[in-house]
């Protein structure tokens, strides 16, 4: 049995002590809830721990039709309900869904925060350890009191405390709101906005139309033929002869074709601009002439050289 002065160890350490993953996440949750330390993640988890095992016993008896095993598992499923950790109609398969926030949920603690008692969650363990929040006039001082789902509206502060004049400093204001308030308002400004907005039609609306049926009335009559009856065809529009159109206007006509014939002979008439020559161009001779003076050389050579025919023995 132990003393009565030491009590049993109400949790379970974990397996390795030096493992990161679980640290982050247990940091996380720490900070989260506004705990003391891990050993409060560790209770819960604990619970948890009995819940699940419970759960999974029950399962595998059920399909022997022992009424006790019913009996059992309806006593498990109304005390969590009680405590708001489940929903009503809940089955043994959402006891094994559960996760360990399910419970740090229902701690006093996080539900004064919530309720805007205190405006962040150490606060609220501070408000509760010095005795300044009770459930139903009765005082709690353990921040980890599990709260029952008709407990949850008769937090409040105790009645000699100085925190119920709204004017103290330590009050948050009436204008407060936690941060899990505020997600959820904002998560549903963001469905509305995305929703989206009817279209208003214009005009008198029936009672069929309300209903989302068309009324026969409003709709458009088509254009069938009736047999029997003559058809009227429609009338076109009568267009104007070219003889009937005033004389300005082909005085006008005139005048443009005089115009466009006088641009093309102006373009007509127009003569090409001269390319002009390069230096080296300009430099060349063309191959005429350079023919000619090499011709004129010859000529001046066969002159000059003495006739060798003539003067020999």
């Amino acid at each position: 049995m132990g003393k009565p002065k030491f009590s049993r160890k109400k949790y379970e350490t974990p397996s390795h002590p030096w493992q990161a993953d679980r640290i982050d996440a247990e940091s996380k949750i720490t900070k989260k809830y506004g705990l003391k330390n891990k050993k409060e993640i560790w209770k819960g988890e604990t619970a948890l721990r009995k819940y699940r095992g419970q759960a999974r016993g029950l399962l595998a008896k059920i399909g022997s039709g022992d009424p006790q095993i019913k009996k059992e598992s309806d006593q498990l499923l109304n005390h969590l309900t009680r405590l708001n950790i489940l929903p009503l109609n809940s089955t043994l398969d959402d006891v094994l869904a559960l996760e360990n926030e399910a419970v740090l949920a229902r701690r006093l603690q996080t539900l004064t925060y919530l309720k805007g008692l205190a405006s962040t969650p150490k606060q609220a363990r501070q408000l509760i350890s010095h005795g300044h929040i009770e459930i139903d006039g009765r005082k709690i001082t353990v921040p980890g009191y599990m709260v029952r789902k008709d407990e949850e509206n008769e937090i409040g502060y105790v009645s000699g405390s100085p925190l119920n004049d709204t004017m103290h400093p330590a009050r948050p204001s009436s204008d407060f709101k936690s941060d899990r308030i505020k997600k959820i308002e904002e998560e549903a400004k963001t469905r509305e906005e995305g929703k989206p907005k009817p279209e208003i039609k214009k005009g008198k609306i029936t009672g069929k139309e309300k209903e989302g049926k068309p009324d026969k009335a409003s709709k458009k009559p088509e254009d069938k033929q009736k047999p029997g009856s003559k058809t009227t065809p429609k009338k076109e529009p009568a267009k104007e002869s070219p003889e009937k159109k005033p004389k300005e206007e082909k005085s006008a006509e005139g005048a443009e074709k005089a115009k466009k014939s006088e641009k093309k002979e102006a373009k007509e008439k127009k003569p090409e601009p001269k390319r002009e020559l390069t230096k080296k161009e300009e430099n060349k001779t063309p191959k005429e002439s350079v023919n000619k003076e090499k011709h004129d050389k010859r000529k001046k050579e066969d002159e000059n050289k003495p006739n060798d025919k003539k003067g020999g023995n």
